[in-house]
């Protein structure tokens, strides 16, 4: 297992970005489990188990002493869920006893964090600057734009990859141009659901909406592993001569 350099100062290391000594991770939906329960669809909780371990997995590989979470720590949007609550309180006691420095950076189902008693104590803000990289969730795009690279979750993108009868979605990291800036856009890191299919689904966030998306350079990620799979426009020709991959 080891990281990879996708610019100066910023290394891939699984689904997370590290930058200078921090891990940056997004859309980890705390409590999405009991949500999908109330809605009928029967999931056990094991994501919470599954966040902490590949969280030590990165850190031991990278041996990032800070943690950003780069929007939706949890997933309700107007309440906090007993699951939420309790998994809140477990998350922060482990990262206070792992990582120096823990900054949450809001999100769209993030509303109530700021007002929790559980992270009351830390750094809660709309975006971060680090370097020349700018950090936001991507649900808006912020006036303040003063930066080389811009980075967000929100958009939980993957790759469907065909073979035979069978499409296995794979979670990526995609890098392109918005405006005279890059954009690089973070899976998310939740467990439950691989998330959107670039090539086939709707775009969430305002700034790929800007963007023209095809020329975004598309990187796989599978437990540690790196692929280069070219641009969104590769892909979908790709996909156009042979059915492969996605549908």
């Amino acid at each position: 297992m080891k990281t990879y350099r996708l610019m100066d100062d910023l290394e891939i290391c699984d689904l997370s970005l590290i930058i200078e000594d921090s891990m940056v991770i997004a859309d980890l939906h705390l409590g999405y489990e009991q949500y999908l329960n109330t809605q009928g669809v029967m999931v056990p909780g094991f994501q919470f188990r599954r966040i902490i371990e590949r969280i030590d997995a990165i850190r031991d590989v990278s041996g990032a002493s800070g943690i950003i979470i780069n929007g939706d720590l949890k997933h309700e949007f107007g309440r906090v869920s007993w699951q939420e609550n309790r998994e809140i309180i477990r998350m922060m006691q482990y990262l206070e006893e792992n990582f120096r420095d823990i900054t949450i950076i809001r999100g769209n189902h993030d509303a109530l964090i700021p007002y929790m008693s559980q992270v009351s104590h830390l750094s809660v803000t709309e975006t971060l600057k680090i370097s020349c990289f700018l950090l936001a969730h991507g649900h808006v795009v912020p006036e303040d734009l003063d930066a080389e690279t811009i980075i967000i979750g929100h958009e939980h993108p993957c790759v469907g990859l065909r073979s035979g009868e069978r499409v296995e979605k794979i979670k990526c990291f995609l890098l392109g141009p918005f405006r005279d800036m890059k954009l690089l856009v973070m899976p998310s890191f939740n467990f439950v659901t691989e998330g959107s299919d670039i090539l086939h689904e709707d775009i969430l966030s305002p700034f790929l909406r800007e963007s023209e998306l095809t020329e975004f350079l598309v990187y796989g990620v599978e437990d540690f592993e790196i692929f280069e799979f070219g641009t969104v426009g590769d892909l979908l020709k790709f996909q156009q001569k042979t059915g492969y991959p996605g549908d």
